[in-house]
């Protein structure tokens, strides 16, 4: 199901023409209208969908299928120093266009393209804690 207000499913689905590099039934793959890097490209979803957590199994494991096909070939075509696989989910990450997406961005040494945060040293009680209380949800979920 795609919604009529949303940019991203219109750019999937071809209300908005693209050029893509690479589509299927299930997602469409473009370049970056604001590019961090050369070649940084975007993985859509043709179903509207707004954020992780809304979704399923079956589309997260095409997303990265897909994704992985798309490193390799990227690597093949820019031979790139890194890759830098990046997802935000709400307005706190980052997230400014509220239909999931998956950025894959070329990295090349010295290329002044910052993705980061300050390093914390985490407190071993509350890590144990959180460790329960998540694989009860996961195990319950």
């Amino acid at each position: 199901m795609k919604k009529d207000d949303c940019i991203f499913c219109k750019l999937a689905n071809g209300d908005i023409p693209v050029e893509p590099v690479y589509e299927d039934d299930k997602v469409k793959v473009i370049f970056d209208a604001s590019p961090a890097s050369e070649g940084h490209m975007l993985i859509i979803p043709k179903e509207h969908v707004s954020n992780i957590y809304e979704l399923d199994d079956e589309l997260a494991g095409h997303i990265f299928k897909v994704a992985s096909r798309i490193a390799k070939a990227l690597k093949e075509v820019f031979d790139y120093d890194g890759l830098n696989v990046l997802q935000n989910n709400g307005e706190a990450a980052g997230q400014t266009v509220f239909h999931f997406h998956m950025h894959l961005i070329p990295r090349f040494a010295d290329d002044g393209v910052k993705v980061g945060w300050e390093h914390k040293t985490p407190d071993e009680e509350k890590l144990s804690e959180l460790r329960e209380k998540i694989s009860k949800e996961i195990n319950n979920g």
